[in-house]
């Protein structure tokens, strides 16, 4: 598998996003001109119309390097810690129409044996930047096209099942609480679920402004786990921005 790229991460979030930064690009160069050459009234909305767009371009990509760069989020050791360093010989790794790591992960993970599931169905995912993720990056071979709620595995036959910033991508609680059923219902005894997401909270509001809304709050998700039947053993932080839930059955 080839290393990732020392700024991929971020340049990805970009790519996805282009429309969002190309916005915020002209209303920088609009407003930085206009704070220079106007005076009056006009100039102090210039210059806070071009802080504003100089904020969420420089510290949402800042924030996105740091996530997807630099931290250890594609390293994988915040995984041994999640699954107690116990051996896992059938996973199932899910996503929503965007795969960067399964690949990294059958590397990483050689003694397992992955199972990959696409969930992505476009009259949901309506959002611009996952049909634009669909586009650019095709499934992997070996995929499983599934529903969220449907998955082609047998009950109780995977150790571990994870989901990396895929499962936001379901909107409603319905939803969400469908996926952690078909999770649960795939378990092993003992088995884990490893949710790791972004989260509606303050950090990610800093970092990415009105974009934090795409996200979910802890209580949401706590309570579609809930209905599920599953709880929480462990959750911690990869970076101040990413939370990891470890999940298991009543």
């Amino acid at each position: 598998m080839k290393a990732r790229r020392k700024f991929q991460g971020m340049l990805t979030i970009a790519r996805f996003n282009w429309p969002l930064y190309a916005a915020a690009l002209t209303v920088l160069t609009i407003s930085g001109t206009g704070t220079v050459l106007l005076t009056g009234p006009f100039k102090i909305p210039s210059a806070i119309a071009c802080a504003c767009a100089a904020y969420f371009i420089f510290v949402s990509l800042g924030v996105s390097h740091w996530v997807y760069d630099r931290s250890d989020l594609y390293r994988w050791s915040w995984l041994r810690d999640a699954l107690n360093k116990d051996p896992m010989r059938q996973a199932i790794v899910c996503h929503s129409g965007f795969d960067e790591i399964s690949a990294g992960l059958r590397e990483k993970f050689g003694n397992a044996q992955w199972s990959v599931l696409d969930h992505y169905d476009p009259a949901r995912m309506t959002e611009p930047s996952i049909q634009r993720a669909r586009a650019l990056f095709p499934p992997t071979s070996g995929t499983l096209a599934c529903g969220y709620d449907a998955w082609p595995l047998a009950a109780e036959s995977v150790d571990v099942v994870l989901a990396l910033l895929a499962i936001h991508e379901l909107r409603t609680e319905t939803e969400r609480t469908g996926w952690f059923v078909e999770a649960k219902r795939c378990l092993r005894k003992g088995g884990r679920v490893v949710l790791a997401e972004h989260v509606r909270d303050v950090a990610n509001f800093l970092a990415f402004g009105p974009g934090f809304l795409h996200f979910h709050s802890c209580a949401s998700w706590r309570r579609c786990w809930e209905r599920a039947g599953l709880r929480p053993v462990d959750q911690f932080s990869v970076t101040p921005f990413v939370q990891v839930f470890v999940l298991t059955a009543h």
